[in-house]
C-alpha cells in the first residue's frame, strides 16, 4: 500500500501577535484526498492558521510546505504557480460587490490571461451548474442574492480552476438548517468529482461530522489532537468533552452512526 502524500507540512510553527503566543511548536501534515477539520475555542488561532496555509501570513518561526514548495522561500512565479492549484471559500464568501455572479466566477479564469472570452463563458456556467445555480442568476449582482446562494457562488469561484487543494473557512455559518445540509451535499458531490484535498475550519458539528476525515484541535496554544472522528471524540480533554459530547455534538454523533456504514470513517 502506498504511503499517504502530504500536501500541506507545517512545521516547528510558531505564531506571536506581540507579547501573545498563539502557535507554539505546530507540526501538522495534511494529506492528499483527505477533508482535515480545524477546530479550537475562539482564539485558538485556526483562522490564522488557515491563513499561514494560503501564504496571507507568515509565522514568527517554523516552515509552511504546500505541495512541497516552502512559502517563504518560494518565488513570485513560484507562488503565482501554487496559488493556480488551490481555491478559498472565505467566511461569508467575501464575493466583490461590484461585479455580477458571472464575473465573480470568472475572475480567476480572467487573471491567467490564457483563454479567450467564449471559452471564459462556458467555464462560468459550467461552475455555477456545478453547484447548482441556474444560468438566469448570471447576472444578478450580489446584494440580490441569498446567503446560500452566496455561499454556492463563492464556491463556484473557488473551484473555477479546478484547484487539486481547498479551503473552507466556516463554510455553512450563517446558513439554515436545510441549506447546510444542502451545501454539505454539495461538497461532498464536488470533492468526489474533483478529487480534491480539502482544508477546513468549521464550529457547526453536522458539517464537521458530514465531511472531516481526519480532525486537529488547537488549544492552548498547541495542537493537542490530530486523528479521526472515532478516536477525537474519546480524547481526555475540556475542550472535547464541551465541543463533541455536550448535546449537539451528541446529536451530531448520533445522526453519523444513522448514515456511516458500519466499519466506515
Amino acid at each position: 500500500m502506498n504511503a499517504p502524500v502530504p500536501v500541506i507540512e507545517l512545521a516547528g510553527l510558531c505564531t506571536r501577535f506581540g507579547r501573545q503566543v498563539v502557535h507554539r511548536d505546530i507540526d501538522l501534515l495534511v494529506f492528499r484526498d483527505e477533508v482535515l477539520t480545524l477546530v479550537g475555542g475562539s482564539g485558538s488561532g485556526k483562522t490564522t492558521l488557515l491563513r499561514q496555509m494560503l501564504g496571507l501570513e507568515r509565522p514568527a518561526a517554523g516552515t509552511v510546505k504546500v505541495f512541497g514548495r516552502d512559502l517563504a522561500r518560494a518565488t513570485e512565479a513560484e507562488l503565482e504557480s501554487i496559488r493556480s492549484r488551490w481555491g478559498m471559500l472565505f467566511q461569508g464568501g467575501a464575493l466583490f460587490s461590484a461585479l455580477s455572479v458571472f464575473d465573480n466566477v470568472a475572475l480567476p479564469l480572467r487573471e491567467m490571461k490564457r483563454l479567450d472570452e467564449g471559452m471564459v463563458h462556458d467555464l462560468v456556467m459550467l461552475k455555477l451548474q456545478l453547484v447548482g445555480i441556474e444560468p438566469k442568476h448570471a447576472a444578478k449582482m450580489p446584494s440580490e442574492l441569498s446567503g446560500g446562494m452566496v455561499k454556492r457562488i463563492a464556491l463556484a469561484r473557488a473551484i473555477a480552476l479546478d484547484p487539486e487543494l481547498l479551503f473552507l473557512d466556516e463554510p455553512t455559518a450563517g446558513l439554515d438548517p436545510d441549506r447546510s445540509e444542502s451545501f454539505v451535499q454539495m461538497v461532498q458531490s464536488l470533492r468526489a468529482e474533483l478529487r480534491m484535498t480539502v482544508v477546513m475550519v468549521t464550529h457547526d458539528l453536522d458539517t464537521l461530522v458530514a465531511l472531516s476525515d481526519r480532525v486537529a484541535i488547537l488549544a492552548h496554544s498547541r495542537l493537542v489532537s490530530v486523528g479521526t472522528l472515532d478516536e477525537t471524540v474519546v480524547l481526555d480533554d475540556p475542550f472535547v468533552h464541551n465541543f463533541f459530547r455536550g448535546a449537539r455534538g451528541r446529536r451530531a454523533m448520533l445522526a453519523r452512526a444513522h448514515t456511516v456504514p458500519a466499519g466506515g470513517n
